[in-house]
Formats: structure tokens, C-alpha cells, sequence
């Protein structure tokens, strides 16, 4: 039985379509999907090391959904069960939780549970799923084609990682069909198949990014086309567009695609671009769209987005509507499209939303009764004196009169502020006279309290000052620092991120936090730095752990060859990652082949030259008191300026300008900010005594010093710092070069 079984499989799977058959069975097979699975994701990791929770992917067809679950099947270690939500029921469901929990509790073998087209399950077939996946029972695996956040259970959803897939870009379809072509067990690579270059485009272009629809097609046009003498299979464009004549178009008309392209259609008329809106129309028309549909909504845009601007536009969208129920498709795309163009081209106004600013107050304020004038006389004007005191506008000149129509509580308030485009400016300069004078003619006087205090505290001393002392903290400093830093970086979810100068972990933990299906490297320079994020990262789960590289910058090219040939970083970020580097041109040029094409680099280096000068700090002393001679304060600033000149020092011979030459040099795209700085430091006796220690590894304040003066020199200006500066807090100037760079196009 078992023999046989597996030879009926052998002939299911030689008798399989072209699509089927060519399904990737591991990881480096499948094209595509770099975002999700590219080197470093987390997706790919979690594959590899078998330590999948439960996913959802969800994306349009034929963009791999079920062949990354079958590569789940053919490397896990784990019970894989699959079953599909069109076919299954909640039967199925309760086999699969039975021979999950005996797995389990016979062999403790995990079980994971692919569902495909998983929302295709009632409310009452997810209900029976959940319970299981809550308790770890099974690891669910949905694939859908509808949004997860719509048409799946929100327990479900909130208890799985989502993975959008997208379409195939046009170098994948290509590198699908070259794997056809050559593959001799799965594919045609046994036979002799010449596919013209124009005929690989038509199909390429009309597959739509559908990697099974472009499959389909070549099988079609190699199994129709007769070999020729020599036995060539030749495919021209001809066979190509018989076996492929309509773009694959992915359009659900309760889904997602339905809405997202409704939406860019009327964004599109909104933003008076004409073009935009016919493309996103005929996207529309060419789907099937109901044109009925398109109509009920570019009537409301004509309220809503036009209004007074142009009173016409709902009159035309109107007409456009009843002239295509007489005429029908396909000539009522004529009045369809007149609608689209008129509403796109003419002016814009959304100055009718003032009704729902009145809705509003009518929600929030207390009902007002309707003012005795406005009342109706007709019934009780003898009784209640209803109606009495109305200005009949037609007795006055202009047909108008200043009189109050807005009940008591109300007078004075605004709902209806007319714009300046179109007719609605004709009318602008109208309403708002009108307005003055109405406003003119109300009663004063009536005025309004300030709010009462409804809390009190005694003040606390000690807890302001701790206040003001945390306000000022470096850690503050770092924060705003590290917010600004990923303002400029603006990572998605799945990128991977490479961190030149972790340190403490300032901008690694921010970027796990950022990309948390991505990946983060976080390279520092010591082993104790090293020790210490791996401790902290010790609190994590494994996947999402950052991968810790020890390494010096000149060193890390060569340590990423030999750990992660293939990874390339969506964003290489660094904080004065580069600012001691001798050669900084060299390191930018060795990290570029570890960049992604569209990716970025993205550093905060604070610039050595625009520094606080000590000497600065002390000018006003010097002056007042004459602590030091002319002389010798003017040699001190030469000396001191002097060390932001040295060639040999690549701590601070720099500023912004040399660090954009070093982008422009190496032909990237470079953005660059410089930010003065200006911060609260105590001159603690700690501090000095660094500034002023002598013959270190790295040579200090007063060794750069003594290169132009003389000891006695240096003993004076040492004096007097300590003198005026020790245990003081002080304005400390500094800068930051804020940089983007990128590949040019």
C-alpha cells in the first residue's frame, strides 16, 4: 500500500501543472519576497532555526503563500498538518487538534497547522481553532488573500505575526521563467525551448507580478508549440499573447484591492489631477467595477470635496449618471469618464463640512429652544406671542436683514466659512459683511468667568529640585539624540539594521524595537561592550535577539563575509561611529557592498571643530581680573585652536564639509545638517584632572599644550581654569552633522 501510495505521487506530481511542478522546495529556490525573507530576516531565521509561532500571510495570489508553508513542511521538525478553509470544516479542525495533542503528548513533538485561504472559516470554525493556538496546542500558519485585519478572528490576529506578501517585481518573473526553462526534472530543461526576448516581456508585463499565472502561460505556449526539424520549441510573441491575452488583474470587489483603489481614485479627483483619476477609473472599469458604484461616489465627492465652489458639479456627476443608465456600456464610459474629468478639473471646496461641525454642537451643547421669533405664528401667536418680532427680508432692501436666526447660546458662532476658489468666492466677501453686521446688531455685554482651580498642592522643594536636576540629565540628551537619529532613518518593520558603534545599546535596542520582523547587527569595539549587550539581549527571545559583532570598523567587512556573505542592510546607522577613524573614506567605501541598492546610511557624528573652547570659557575672567597676561591668552587661543588643526589627530581635524566630501567622493547622494548644540555641564575635579593629565595613551588638553608652551605656561592656565571653572556648571557649545547618504541614481 505504501508502494503504491508513493508512485501515485511520483504520477500526481510528473502529471502536474508547469506551476505546481516548479513550486521552490527550500529557501534558496524561492524568488521573491526579499522583505520578508531576505538574508537577516526575521522570518528566514525563524525558518532555519525551527522556532516558527504562529504566522499569517496574507497577500494576492501567486506570490508564494502556500510554498513558503511547504518549505515550513520540508524543514521543520515538527508535525505539519495543512488543510484548506474552502474544504475544511470544523471536523477537520477537531482531527487535526486530536492528532496534534497526541503528538504531543506521546513523541512532545510540536504540530504546526497550515490553513490556507483561511478567512474563507466562519466566525464559529475560528472560534473552535482559537482555544488551541492560545494554549500552544498547534502553531497556526493562514494564508489568505484578504486583509487578516478584516477577515480573520482578532484573537487570531493578535496572537499571530502577519507577513505581507507582494506582487512579483519583473526581474523575479524573469528569473521564474529562466528556472522553467532550465530545470530538466520539474521544468522544460530537457527540451529545446528558444523564447523570444520579446515574447518574455508580453509575458512578463501581462502576468501582473502573478508568478502561477506567468507559469501557466509559458506551459501553455510550450505544449501547444510544435518542434521544428531540429526538435526547437520556438516561442514567438504571437504564441505568447495567444497564451496570455489579458493582464491578470487583482480585484476583489469586497476586499481590500476594491477599497485601496476607490480610495486612490477619489484622492485622485480631490487633488484636481486628471490623470491620476482616469488611470485609477480605468483600473476600475477594466476589473468589473459596478459603474453605478462609481457614480454614488463621485456624487458624494461632489458634495463633499467640491460643494460651493462649483454648485454645478453634483448637477453634472447627475446628468453623467442617468445618461449611462440610458446608454449603457461600453459607450457610458463616455459619460463616466466626462464626470471624472470634470470633477478633477474644477475648483475645490470643503467648506459643506460646516454641517457637521453644527451636527456637533447640536450633539454637545444642551438643546436650545427655538428663539420666539423664529417660531411658528400660525397656531399660537395670539396665545404665546409666537412668531412676533420676525423681519420679513423681502421688506428690506437687498432682500436682508440683520436679525438673529441661531438660538441665544449659539449667537456669534460659525459653521460655514466659504473658501476662495470658484463661485464660492463670489460669495465670500457676502457672508462675511453679513456676518459683521449681524454681529454688530446682538445684544453685549455678555462676558465670561475665568475657570475655576479645582486642584491644589503644597510646593515640595526637594522634588523640584530633583526635578530640575533629572530634567537636565544626559540620558535625556542621549534620548532626544537617539528620536532624532531614527527620524532620518525611518525603518520599516521587516528591514535589517546594521549598528556601527552599539556601545550601551542607545540605538540597538531602539532598532529591535523598530524592525521587529526584520534583524539588527550591533557592532562594538570591545569585549566587555560585547559582554554586556549580550547579557541584556539574554532577556529576549532567541530570534530577536541583535546579532553582537566585536570587531574594529576596518575589520568588520571581513567578519561579515564570514558569517553572512549574502546579508545586505536596509540602514547602516552609527553615533560617532566614524568620528576616531583615520581613514573615514575607506570605512564608508568598505560598508557599501553590505548595503542594500535602496538602502541608506545614517549618521550622528558630532563635529570636533565647532567645540566649546576652554579658553572661551574663561575670556571674561581673564579680562576683568587680568588673571593671565595679553600675551599669553592670545598664544593660549593659537595653542588651542591649533589641536583641531592637527593632521595627525582624526579625533577632531574635521568638520562637516570634510565629511561630505567623503559621500560626493565615493558617488552617493548625501543629505547633511549641522545642529548647534548648547548644554548644561559641570566642570567636575574629575574632568580636569583628565584635561590636564599628562603622557597618557592619548594625548591630553595640556599635552596638546605643551607642544606651544612652555610648563610654566600651561601650570598658569591649569591654575586658572581650576580656579574658575571647578564644580561649575557651565553652557557647553557643540555641534552635530546630521547625515543621509544613499546610492545615486
Amino acid at each position: 500500500m505504501d508502494l503504491f501510495h508513493h508512485h501515485h505521487q511520483e504520477l500526481a506530481t510528473t502529471a502536474a501543472p508547469l506551476a505546481a511542478r516548479m513550486r521552490p522546495r527550500s529557501l534558496d529556490e524561492f524568488v521573491g519576497q526579499d522583505a520578508i525573507i531576505g538574508q537577516g530576516r526575521l522570518l528566514r531565521r525563524a525558518i532555519q532555526a525551527d522556532q516558527l509561532s504562529s504566522l499569517i500571510f496574507y497577500g494576492p495570489p501567486g506570490t508564494g503563500k502556500t510554498t513558503l508553508a511547504q518549505i515550513i513542511a520540508n524543514t521543520t521538525r515538527a508535525h505539519f498538518i495543512a488543510i484548506n478553509a474552502v474544504l475544511a470544516g470544523v471536523k477537520e479542525i477537531r482531527d487535526a487538534i486530536a492528532s496534534a495533542q497526541e503528538r504531543g503528548g506521546m513523541y512532545g513533538q510540536r504540530t504546526i497547522l497550515f490553513v490556507d485561504e483561511v478567512h474563507r472559516f466562519n466566525k464559529a470554525q475560528q472560534d473552535a481553532l482559537l482555544p488551541w493556538v492560545e494554549n500552544g496546542t498547534v502553531i497556526l500558519i493562514g494564508a489568505t488573500t484578504e486583509n487578516p485585519y478584516f477577515e480573520v478572528n482578532k484573537a487570531l490576529v493578535s496572537r499571530s505575526r502577519i507577513f505581507q506578501l507582494k506582487p512579483l517585481d519583473e526581474q523575479d518573473l524573469r528569473l521564474v521563467v529562466q528556472q522553467a526553462l532550465q530545470d530538466g526534472d520539474r521544468g522544460y530543461g530537457k527540451l529545446q525551448v528558444e523564447l523570444e526576448i520579446e515574447a518574455l516581456d508580453h509575458l512578463v508585463n501581462v502576468a501582473n507580478g502573478d508568478a502561477r499565472t506567468l507559469l501557466n502561460a509559458l506551459e501553455l505556449a510550450v505544449e501547444t508549440t510544435a518542434p521544428d526539424r531540429q526538435g526547437h520549441i520556438h516561442i514567438t510573441q504571437a504564441v505568447a499573447e495567444e497564451s496570455i491575452q489579458q493582464r491578470a488583474v487583482l480585484y476583489d470587489k469586497e476586499g481590500d484591492v476594491h477599497f485601496d483603489t476607490i480610495s486612490a481614485f477619489i484622492k485622485s479627483l480631490r487633488g484636481s489631477d486628471p490623470d491620476a483619476a482616469l488611470y485609477w477609473l480605468a483600473r476600475m472599469v477594466y476589473a468589473g467595477e459596478d459603474p453605478r458604484f462609481i457614480f454614488r461616489r463621485m456624487l458624494i465627492l461632489a458634495g463633499e470635496d467640491i460643494g460651493m465652489a462649483d454648485p454645478q458639479a453634483v448637477v453634472v456627476v447627475n446628468a453623467c449618471a442617468e445618461a449611462f443608465d440610458r446608454v449603457g456600456m461600453p459607450e457610458g464610459r463616455y459619460p463616466l469618464a466626462q464626470a471624472a474629468l470634470y470633477l478633477a478639473t474644477t475648483a475645490k471646496s470643503n467648506s459643506v463640512m460646516g454641517f457637521f461641525d453644527a451636527l456637533s454642537s447640536v450633539e454637545q451643547e444642551r438643546e436650545s429652544e427655538v428663539p420666539t421669533h423664529l417660531r411658528d405664528a400660525n397656531r399660537d401667536k395670539n396665545s404665546f406671542g409666537h412668531g412676533k418680532g420676525y423681519l420679513y427680508p423681502h421688506a428690506y432692501r437687498d432682500h436682508w436683514i440683520e436679525q438673529q436666526y441661531l438660538p441665544g447660546s449659539l449667537q456669534g458662532q460659525v459653521f460655514y466659512q466659504p473658501s476662495d476658489q470658484g463661485y464660492e468666492q463670489r460669495i465670500q466677501q457676502q457672508v462675511t459683511q453679513r456676518r459683521e453686521a449681524q454681529l454688530a446688531a446682538m445684544i453685549e455685554g455678555i462676558g465670561l468667568a475665568l475657570p475655576e482651580v479645582l486642584t491644589f498642592s503644597p510646593t515640595d522643594s526637594n522634588r523640584d529640585r530633583w526635578l530640575q536636576r533629572t530634567l537636565s540629565q544626559t540620558g535625556e540628551r542621549l534620548g532626544e539624540l537617539r528620536d532624532r537619529l531614527f527620524s532620518l532613518t525611518l525603518p520599516q518593520r521587516h528591514q535589517v539594521i546594521l549598528d556601527l558603534n552599539a556601545g550601551s545599546g542607545l540605538l540597538t535596542w531602539e532598532a529591535l524595537r523598530q524592525v521587529p520582523e526584520g534583524g539588527v547587527y550591533a557592532s562594538v569595539r570591545t569585549t566587555a561592550d560585547a559582554t554586556a549587550l549580550q547579557e541584556q539581549a539574554a532577556a529576549l527571545p532567541e530570534l530577536a535577539r541583535p546579532v553582537v559583532l566585536q570587531s574594529t570598523l576596518p575589520d568588520l567587512a571581513p567578519q561579515l563575509q564570514a558569517i553572512a556573505p549574502k546579508i545586505r542592510f536596509d540602514r547602516i546607522i552609527g553615533r560617532n561611529a566614524l568620528m576616531a577613524e583615520v581613514d573615514k573614506g575607506a570605512i564608508v567605501e568598505s560598508l557599501l557592498p553590505w548595503l542594500h541598492p535602496e538602502g541608506s546610511l545614517i549618521f550622528a557624528e558630532t563635529v570636533p571643530r565647532h567645540t566649546q573652547r576652554l579658553y572661551q570659557l574663561v575670556e571674561a575672567k581673564v579680562v576683568e581680573a587680568k588673571a593671565l597676561t595679553q600675551k599669553l591668552y592670545k598664544q593660549w587661543i593659537k595653542a588651542e585652536e591649533q589641536i583641531y588643526q592637527s593632521a595627525n589627530d582624526a579625533k577632531v581635524n574635521w568638520d562637516e564639509e570634510d565629511f561630505r566630501k567623503i559621500f560626493h567622493t565615493l558617488g552617493l547622494t548625501v543629505e547633511l545638517e549641522l545642529e548647534l548644540t548648547q548644554t548644561e555641564m559641570l566642570i567636575t575635579q574629575d574632568l580636569l584632572d583628565r584635561w590636564f593629565a599628562k603622557g597618557g595613551d592619548r594625548p591630553s588638553y595640556a599635552d596638546h599644550l605643551a607642544q606651544s608652551l612652555t610648563a610654566k605656561d600651561v601650570d598658569s592656565i591649569q591654575a586658572l581654569i581650576r580656579r574658575t571653572l571647578g564644580n561649575q556648571r557651565v553652557q557647553w557649545q557643540g555641534a552635530i552633522a546630521w547625515v543621509r547618504a544613499w546610492r545615486s541614481d
